[in-house]
């Protein structure tokens, strides 16, 4: 495909998705106060399919997912998803695939962001004003256990920001201490998305996005930093076998 043909369907898809979220973003203000929070989630969730079914179509880019068997079965068994981060496309993607609501870990700050913001807002998420330091990290903990326990997994990005194609960034251990604290294991999940859709780049290509499942990790009788390790390990090893066009 045409870099020039690529931009038309980028925009296309752009456009889908901000005429789409206003509409989708009010009526889940409006329903909130009336339905349960895992009914709202689904809501939300619909607008996220939407997205990457939209991607589908018009950007040509497919899915193929392989480690279905590594997640916990179980209306409530309790899961702490790591995910490889390189571009948007998994924030939309991993709703679209997981068979439980999940609760993002984010900065406050977004809350703001017209329409998007405000129906996040609405959702049974974890928050966090980085300014509070420790306080922070134990509202971390405190609601992302009152989260599993109701069955929502939580999802993080342990680089903590989209990370360019074929690199590693800082692998921080919010997720493992998490676990430590919980007792809930963690899975490791690698994502090829900037094949396709590049970090904050306008133009997405058509292709095929990995998205490989690791098996669950304990954190019984762990350190965070040395399960931090163990999870980094296997991402970046599952990278290098998924894309190894993009390591040298």
């Amino acid at each position: 495909m045409s870099t020039w043909m690529a931009a038309v369907r980028s925009v296309l898809h752009l456009l889908v998705m901000a005429i789409t979220v206003v509409p989708w973003a009010l009526f889940v203000i409006v329903v909130s106060p009336l339905v349960s929070a895992k009914r709202l989630w689904w809501i939300c969730a619909g607008w996220l399919k939407l997205a990457v079914k939209s991607g589908e179509y018009l950007l040509g880019i497919r899915t193929r997912v392989t480690g279905y068997e590594h997640l916990p079965l179980g209306e409530k068994a309790p899961a702490i998803l790591l995910v490889k981060h390189q571009s948007t496309w998994e924030t939309f993607l991993m709703p679209a695939l997981m068979p439980h609501p999940l609760a993002y870990v984010f900065k406050r700050e977004l809350l703001y962001v017209p329409f998007f913001g405000w129906a996040m807002g609405r959702l049974d998420m974890i928050h966090i004003d980085r300014s509070q330091g420790r306080r922070a990290f134990r509202h971390v903990v405190e609601q992302g256990q009152r989260l599993m326990d109701q069955g929502t997994w939580v999802i993080m990005f342990p680089e903590g920001t989209r990370i360019p194609r074929g690199q590693v960034g800082e692998y921080k251990t919010g997720g493992t201490r998490l676990a430590v604290q919980t007792g809930v294991p963690v899975i490791p999940i690698a994502v090829t998305s900037g094949k396709c859709w590049p970090r904050k780049a306008l133009i997405k290509y058509p292709g095929v996005v990995d998205v490989s499942i690791g098996a669950p990790i304990s954190p019984e009788g762990r350190r965070p930093d040395e399960m931090m390790a163990e999870v980094q390990d296997w991402i970046e090893s599952e990278m290098r076998r998924l894309d190894p066009e993009a390591y040298h």
